[in-house]
């Protein structure tokens, strides 16, 4: 059976308008999920959000909620390079932020969620899930020390 969901949490030392503020802007999503270009992003639901990702080619998204400081949400393919995302081909990314009790900081949620419905062949769908589930932490890394830098 294909785990359907990837979780991961962090705490940052930054406040959660920081948080957002580096979460959506172009050059920061260029830098952590292209190639060091600023990305294309309508941050609208709806809006189109478009990684160009070196060797993966174009990976667009298609953003699904806009809550600023709280959550952000968007849909990618999991297919061919430049497939637009759809429920059948696409796994939904979602990035919660919530202020932590104690001092300026803010606790990250990312869930990416969809892999036990995308329409690929079971071992496809298993081994996108394990790189994806590989590749978090080190982003979400990145993440934190870009904000934390930005909020110094």
């Amino acid at each position: 059976m294909i785990p359907d969901a990837i979780e991961r949490s962090v705490l940052i030392n930054a406040s959660p308008e920081r948080v957002w503020t580096v979460l959506t802007e172009p050059a920061f999503l260029g830098r952590w999920f292209g190639n060091g270009g600023p990305v294309k992003i309508d941050l609208r639901p709806g809006g189109l959000l478009v990684f160009e990702h070196g060797v993966h080619g174009v990976i667009p998204a298609r953003i699904e909620t806009v809550d600023p400081p709280r959550v952000l949400a968007w849909r990618w393919s999991q297919g061919a390079a430049g497939e637009e995302p759809d429920d059948s081909n696409a796994t939904r990314v979602e990035f919660t932020l919530t202020r932590d009790d104690s001092a300026d900081r803010t606790r990250l949620t990312m869930v990416e969620s969809g892999f036990g419905r995308l329409g690929l062949p079971d071992d496809e769908a298993a081994d996108r899930h394990r790189a994806n589930a590989g590749n978090w932490p080190a982003k979400l890394d990145q993440l934190r020390t870009e904000c934390e830098q930005a909020a110094a």
